[in-house]
């Protein structure tokens, strides 16, 4: 594929798939056709790479995580225990998110039924719900 076509069927825009090349989260072939400038050439494996990217953006992941992790796993450093290692560490990390989610949506679900109430009396307080 191409890379407007690679885009349509990954669901990106041509941008987004030029940045995660200059990123080097994809690294699609490149032919000698088109002049001064090379095609690059997608394959299904670069269509799976790209859905895992945003698979990993969505579980939290930054560009520069995922690009240290595609490297890693490229470079054959994949083994059951440093998975563990990766996905404990994820899981932590979001536990902590929804910890911080579940605090603002209390303060959110007091502050509303304070106002619904009609204010009778001191507003709830941020810093009773542990909002950061």
């Amino acid at each position: 594929m191409l890379i407007s076509e690679f885009a349509k069927t990954a669901g990106l825009s041509v941008d987004t798939v030029r940045f995660y090349i200059d990123k080097g989260l994809l690294a699609p072939k490149r032919s000698a056709r088109g002049g001064s400038r090379p095609y690059q050439i997608f394959s299904d494996s670069d269509l799976t790479a790209a859905r895992m990217i945003r698979l990993q953006q969505s579980l939290g992941y930054s560009l520069a995580e995922i690009a240290a992790l595609n490297k890693e796993y490229r470079n054959g450093a994949r083994s059951d225990a440093r998975t563990a290692d990766v996905l404990r560490k994820q899981i932590g990390r979001l536990e902590a998110k929804r910890q911080s989610i579940d605090n603002a949506l209390a303060f959110l679900s007091a502050k509303l039924q304070w106002v619904e109430a009609g204010k009778p009396s001191d507003a709830p307080h941020l810093d009773d719900f542990n909002c950061q």
